[in-house]
Parts: structure tokens; sequence; C-alpha cells
């Protein structure tokens, strides 16, 4: 298949193709896709595709340069959830778990699922199709799509969305190659299973991991396995919550996916869901201004530095961190998945002040017994997976 160009303008000609002239194991059935929208769809399928398997629940991702924004399952959501997403008017929602799963997956970090593309383990019907209608979205693969889905997505964008069936019985070759600089670079395809079994080896003083638990731990370690590593994920309420992705320093991916973390808590408060937005205010000016508002230190002097007539007809409430923090604490059942071992403590620290209360991670550090002491100190619970999740 011919494409456009390559991951720059400038990179032409480009194309995809399968060796001994295998069909590919996609269809488009609408829109042109680009070599950075197949990157995102075929790794996302992949995601999406373990995720059901692991927890036999269906499971959605939004994906933004080749790693994951969130996942999630299709656990039903809570109404201030739905508020907090922008989902509360949808119809059917609670019906339909592939559109609850992606309605978690886009909602989690907003900011970083404009213009996503998207990946669900089932047939996309109208519910999820009419919530992605009125998303920026560049396209979407999955198994199937009902008619009225179909009939929906092909409206986006002019006409030109993306929508790609893929066959959900293909099994790629045992052996991967890529080339970088003329070199061709060969290894065996990741096909570890991340599963329930994975979850047993508890390091901790505290051995309390339900199914729950568990469920969260399997989407945030799922999801680094096709995360640009460095990479962690924090993940609650069956879904991911935070990404940390690409960093050089691990410290950095857990301050960077904490952050988000801390962010999605706090936008289900009632300070943040009562915002008096003016009707007319759109949801991405919306959102742009929440995570202004949240990132505050929200003294009298910082609010006033907003130009909020444009957004509000009353000044918006001081968000104090006093609040933030205690908001925060009470949070409950955060989980936090590694893609290697943490080298230092200081890893445990800031998942502290996120509330984590569930860790896995590979083990294999050197400083292993601080780490696991630090977890001990906060009553968390750690188990040492043994798999390594490094994604480039």
């Amino acid at each position: 298949m011919e494409l456009k160009y390559g991951c720059n303008p400038n990179q032409k000609p480009a194309s995809v193709y399968m060796e001994d002239k295998i069909e590919l194991p996609f269809k488009v059935l609408n829109g042109k896709p680009g070599y950075i929208n197949l990157l995102d769809a075929l790794n996302g399928w992949q995601l999406v595709a373990e995720l059901k398997k692991a927890t036999g629940i269906p499971a959605a991702t939004s994906f933004k340069h080749v790693s994951p924004t969130a996942a999630a399952i299709g656990n039903v959501m809570s109404d201030k959830l739905k508020r907090a997403y922008f989902v509360d008017d949808i119809i059917g929602l609670d019906k339909s778990p592939i559109a609850t799963a992606y309605a978690r997956a886009r909602g989690a970090d907003r900011m970083s699922s404009f213009g996503d593309f998207i990946s669900l383990s089932d047939t996309c019907d109208e519910t999820c199709a009419n919530i992605i209608k009125r998303e920026v979205s560049d396209g979407i693969i999955a198994p199937g799509f009902t008619d009225e889905a179909l009939k929906i997505l092909k409206s986006k964008k002019r006409g030109n969305y993306v929508i790609l069936k893929i066959d959900s019985e293909y099994v790629p070759l045992e052996t991967e190659k890529k080339q970088v600089f003329g070199v061709t670079f060969e290894q065996k395809r990741n096909d570890v299973e991340i599963n329930r079994d994975s979850m047993k080896n508890i390091v901790t003083e505290n051995k309390e991991l339900g199914e729950a638990a568990i469920n969260n731990l399997l989407v945030a370690s799922i999801t680094l396995k096709y995360t640009q590593s460095n990479s962690i994920a924090f993940a609650a309420d069956g879904q991911v919550i935070g990404v940390g992705a690409g960093q050089q320093s691990r410290i950095h991916c857990t301050r960077l996916a904490g952050s988000k973390a801390d962010n999605w808590i706090l936008r289900q408060t009632d300070k943040v869901l009562n915002l008096p937005f003016r009707p007319e205010i759109g949801r991405a000016v919306r959102d742009n201004f929440i995570d202004r508002y949240i990132a505050l230190e929200n003294t009298p002097e910082s609010i006033l530095d907003f130009d909020f007539t444009e957004l509000f007809d009353d000044r918006p409430e001081i968000f104090l961190k006093r609040e933030k923090y205690e908001l925060i604490g009470k949070a409950n059942n955060i989980a936090l998945a590694s893609d290697a071992f943490f080298p230092f403590e200081d890893n445990i620290e800031r998942a502290h002040k996120s509330n984590v209360k569930y860790v896995v991670q590979p083990g294999g550090s050197i400083r292993d017994d601080e780490v696991i002491e630090t977890c001990d100190k906060y009553d968390m619970v750690m188990v040492f997976n043994g798999i390594r999740l490094f994604h480039h």
C-alpha cells in the first residue's frame, strides 16, 4: 500500500507491504492511512487484543505518536467520571462495554488524546461511534463495525476519517525486522503473555491483592508493553490514568505519569466539575482551562492572572494546594506498573504522593531491598513479575 509520505512530508516515497506477497492483515474501509497512523493502529490493536484476553472485558486505547495516552476495559462509569469525561449525555453508554472502554481511554488524558488513533478489541457500535463523532481524532482500527457506526464514522473529517478493519485471526511471524540507517535489526517478537499468573510473586509484607487491583495491574502492565520506553503507567478503576513515556530517567517517567494521575483524580472533584463555564464554551477549551486551573498554585493573585471573562460570568473559586493534597490522599486503589526495575526508592516516594497502593515491576535492581522497604513503609503491595517490557 502506497502512503502519502513517511513520518514527515519530505520522506517520500513511503509504503507498507508484507513479505512473500501475503495480504495485509487489515482492510481500509475509509480514508487514506498515513505512516504514523498505521504504527499507532497496529500497536494499539495488539494492546487491546491482549487486554481483552487477560481480563475477559472489551478494551480500548487512544494512541498518539506510537504510545498510548491511556487504555481501559469497559467497567461501568460513575456519574462523576462521566461528567469529567464529557460523556454524561451519551445515550446507552452503560449498555455498551466497548463504548465505555473508549470513553475511559479517551477521557483519562484528554489533552494528549486530542487527534488520537483509536483501537478497539470488539466491534464498534453506534454508541461508541457517537462518542468518537464529536472528538478530534484521526482514525480507528477494530475487528468490525455495525452499519450504523460505519455510517457515523464515514461522515467525520469531511469523509476522510481513516477506518481500518483488522483481521482478528491474524498471527504475525515469530521474527520481526526493522531498519535504522540502512542496518537491518532482527529479533523475536515480544509475545510474552501478561496474565493473572504474572501477579503472584508478592514481595512486600502486605500481600492483599484483590481482583480489582489485579485488573488494574494488568491494564497498566499490558499498556506498557506498547509504550515507548522508559515508561510508567498509573491505573485505577479498570483504566490507565497516567502514562509517563519515552523518558531517559525512570523518576521522570514516574513524575510525569503521577502528575497525570493527580490531574485525573482532581478533575472528578466538585470544585472542577462545578466550574461555571458558559454553555457555549467547547470541550477542548474547557480541557485546556481545567488543566491550567489544577496546575496553578491557586493563590488569590494567581487567579487574578487569568482573563476569565471569555469563559465565565463569575470568577472561579480558588483551588488551594492543601485541598488538592487532601483529595489526592483520599483516592483509592491506585496501581502503578513499571516497564523495568526501579533503580532507586525515589520512584516509590513519588508514587506515594499520588496515593499508590499497588505496584508491579520486574525486579532485579541491586537496590530491590531498599525499594521493598519503602513500599513496606507505606503499606503498599508490590509484585515482582520478572518481565521487562522495553518497547522501541
